[in-house]
């Protein structure tokens, strides 16, 4: 049986509540660089975008749960993105803004929880993340997870006057 219940967190759909929660995430400039943001959002799109957020990931290609403590404190947000079901693949991405929640298992038991769903649930045959070179902190966590870097795209993120490497992690479902 799969669940989206961990020992430490679970993961949920997004609701209303959770609007002003996005609202400080997808605002805050110290996320933009992993992100690929460059302007900010109004709270009147973040409504128009959680009004649609209930579709299916087979209609709009990708997925965004909450992470949320057992004390119900949401601390994060985990992606699915371009989601081929054709290919059975799909990128992942994972914030934890509660930098307090930070390297205590939070994100291993999100992406664990994540990864058991889209290779049981939706079948996938594999999962990537794209990792800036400098995040040493989210390789060692994808690595420890089993993710397997296989490809360096060079100076493919700009940050201001510079350009920082992005790092290409696979896991398989073998």
């Amino acid at each position: 049986m799969v669940t989206l219940k961990g020992n430490i967190v679970y993961l949920r759909a997004l609701e209303q509540k959770d609007l002003n929660f996005l609202y400080e995430l997808e605002n805050n400039t110290l996320v933009w660089e992993i992100s690929g943001t460059v302007t900010p959002y109004s709270k009147d799109v973040l409504q128009l975008y959680l009004d649609n957020a209930h579709r299916d990931i087979y209609d709009v290609k990708q997925l965004r749960l909450v992470i949320c403590n057992l004390e119900h404190k949401t601390i994060g947000l985990i992606d699915l993105f371009d989601f081929d079901p054709y290919h059975k693949r799909a990128g992942l991405g994972i914030v934890i803004h509660d930098e307090a929640q930070r390297n205590k298992g939070v994100g291993a038991e999100a992406i664990s929880l994540l990864c058991n769903y889209v290779f049981q649930v939706l079948g996938l045959r594999q999962v990537y993340a794209n990792i800036l070179e400098d995040n040493i902190a989210s390789m060692h966590l994808f690595q420890k997870l089993g993710f397997i870097p296989v490809g360096v795209k060079k100076d493919w993120v700009r940050v201001g006057s510079t350009y920082k490497n992005e790092i290409l992690l696979q896991k398989l479902n073998t």
